[in-house]
């Protein structure tokens, strides 16, 4: 059977759109270390059900989650658990740093305060110097990105942004 070719470009705009939503990232999130349904999904983000299986599909359709094995709910109900590919780590998105600080936002909102580390370092580096500190920063980054998570583990997230100082001269 000859199955149409598809087109790359579209496949790379199709998939940066699905990431550039605060809502899908926290889906994929949410599926990262435990499958879900939609049902479940629609529960913990506070969604009407069909609202979040738009989203979901959008995810499985640019590959970003993976639907398991069709299974009976409790209630006798068809239900398709999800996970998340691990594959949108390295897909680029236009304009990304506002969708990830919304999305940052939106999952630590209701968080207490002892729940959430941070840090703020303020330096003053020439280029090659902040580029050095970025490569560092990103190759730590790359390699826990590429270890299987540990069952016996809590899921936690890691946000790191870099921005010049709008008040230096």
């Amino acid at each position: 059977m000859n199955r149409p070719e598809l087109d790359p470009d579209a496949d790379v705009v199709a998939k940066g759109r699905a990431l550039s939503s605060p809502l899908r990232l926290r889906i994929l999130r949410m599926c990262l270390h435990q499958s879900r349904t939609n049902k479940e999904i629609a529960e913990l983000l506070d969604l009407n059900p069909a609202s979040s299986l738009h989203h979901v599909r959008t995810l499985v359709r640019t590959g970003f989650l993976v639907p398991g094995e069709r299974r009976k709910g409790k209630r006798g109900a068809v239900e398709v658990p999800y996970t998340a590919s691990r594959t949108s780590w390295h897909t680029p998105v236009d304009n990304v740093a506002p969708i990830l600080i919304e999305t940052f936002l939106q999952e630590t909102r209701d968080l207490p305060s002892e729940d959430i580390e941070v840090w703020r370092l303020g330096v003053k580096f020439n280029a090659e110097h902040r580029e050095e500190m970025l490569a560092k920063l990103r190759a730590v980054m790359e390699e826990y990105v590429r270890l299987p998570a540990d069952d016996d583990g809590e899921a936690t997230s890691l946000m790191i942004a870099h921005h010049r100082d709008p008040t230096a001269g």
